[in-house]
């Protein structure tokens, strides 16, 4: 009878250690998997330069969107101008030939 315990516990003994060997297989499987520091510091250093280098290209676009509207507000302005210029002149033709208007103001 005594032998039997003895194996019994000898036999679990070894269960435990076979599968305490692959737990530590298992775990040193998962740190080589695993992201070290080092690669999550790279990856944070390449996602900062991605978002600098986009917010560099917008920055870019506005300047160049700001610009064309500057330039097309002006060119507006301009042709506004050319337009009441040229309507002063039709007004003075008019009164000159004593023609009447076209405007009814």
């Amino acid at each position: 009878m005594t032998e039997e315990p003895e194996s019994l516990i000898l036999e679990l003994l070894r269960q435990m250690r076979a599968e305490l060997g692959d737990v530590r297989s298992d775990i040193s499987q998962l740190r080589a998997d695993s992201a070290t520091k080092s690669d999550l510091s790279m990856l944070h250093a390449d996602v900062a330069a991605d978002i600098l280098s986009n917010r560099k290209e917008l920055s870019e676009q506005i300047v160049g969107l700001r610009r064309a509207v500057v330039e097309y507000h002006t060119s507006v302005i301009g042709h506004g101008i050319l337009i009441s210029e040229l309507e002063a002149r039709v007004r003075r033709v008019e009164q000159h030939l004593n023609l009447p208007s076209l405007n009814p103001s």
